[in-house]
């Protein structure tokens, strides 16, 4: 287990998504990828309200509620860390401290729990006074209905003036933020947001953490089409240097570890600076079964050199391409 900074929240070196539940993944299935998460050592489950609103038919929280039937049919609730997110919701998007305090509600009434673990903010309301945000956020972790905050899609200075905004009016402070970081993306978590969690002390639990499903090594450039939804958004790291480059890499080191190429993209990510747990999801028991070797794989200095420098030398390359 690791610790997330600034809290007593030790979790499992991955997380498990669960933007798929309710979307592509059933509630049978999904109890099954839960159970297996558990069976792992697993206890770090991230959700949204937002999700799976996206799917015809639904309006929001099927993920929410799926998880909190599970825990409810489980009885296990307190051995694990939930996180979930407001402001991005269908009829609840932004921060206002009235929109905070019913999405909590319904959050918490979905979950079937008392209490979350970490709530994080969706994205940025830049409408929205931060002295309004986390005042109604501080009034969550103070009534006992949240231990702790984060924050999801921000940037670097907006994360530096929300962490000064709760230190000057004594309001809780956001503990983790989650951007996207991977191997083929890089530079605005590394340029932006890092100094920030480094000069704080803030912890990073990134998404997109296989660059949804590139660095799985199944959307390779001549490889037979995959049926996924997530073939159209990992298609074009295949088709910049960058990605050909590091795949090529990935595949040398899981060849000689014997595990999934999946494995080595989370073992690297894990090890990154601020990084607690990278975030990844799946469909299947079998597909969480290539996963879960990342959160203990330990790579070689020079195994972790050479992906450095896969993901590194080639981004020059990708600039030119994209341009």
């Amino acid at each position: 287990m690791v610790a997330i900074a600034h809290s007593e929240l030790d979790v499992f070196p991955l997380c498990l998504g669960g933007s798929v539940f309710g979307w592509t993944v059933d509630e049978q299935t999904s109890f099954r990828v839960l159970d297996a998460y558990a069976d792992a050592g697993g206890n770090f489950i991230d959700t949204a309200d937002s999700y799976s609103q996206w799917v015809p038919g639904n309006t929001g929280g099927e993920s929410e509620s799926i998880l909190g039937n599970w825990l409810a049919a489980r009885g296990r609730r307190d051995r694990f860390v939930i996180a979930t997110k407001v402001g991005r919701l269908n009829g609840l998007s932004g921060l206002t401290a009235k929109i905070v305090q019913q999405a909590v509600e319904d959050s918490l009434r979905r979950l079937r729990t008392d209490h979350i673990d970490l709530y994080y903010t969706h994205a940025d309301d830049p409408g929205t006074p931060l002295e309004e945000t986390l005042g109604a956020l501080d009034a969550l972790v103070a009534a006992g209905k949240v231990r702790h905050i984060g924050a999801s899609n921000i940037s670097g200075p907006r994360l530096a003036e929300s962490l000064e905004v709760s230190k000057r009016s004594g309001l809780a402070s956001y503990v983790a933020v989650q951007p996207p970081y991977n191997l083929v993306e890089r530079e605005p978590f590394e340029s932006g947001i890092a100094p920030v969690c480094e000069r704080e002390g803030v912890s990073c639990v990134p998404y997109f953490a296989l660059a949804q499903g590139f660095l799985t090594g199944k959307y390779r450039e001549g490889a037979p089409a995959v049926a996924s939804v997530r073939t159209g958004a990992a298609q074009p790291y295949g088709e910049t240097p960058r990605g050909r480059t590091v795949l090529r890499a990935l595949d040398t080191i899981a060849a000689e570890h014997g595990t999934a190429v999946a494995a080595v993209a989370l073992a690297w990510l894990r090890v990154q600076p601020h990084v607690v747990a990278p975030l990844a999801s799946s469909r299947t028991p079998e597909q969480l079964a290539e996963l879960i070797p990342g959160a203990m794989l330990e790579l070689s200095p020079a195994e972790l050199q050479l992906l450095d420098l896969a993901s590194r030398t080639a981004a020059a390359d990708d600039h030119a391409h994209v341009g």
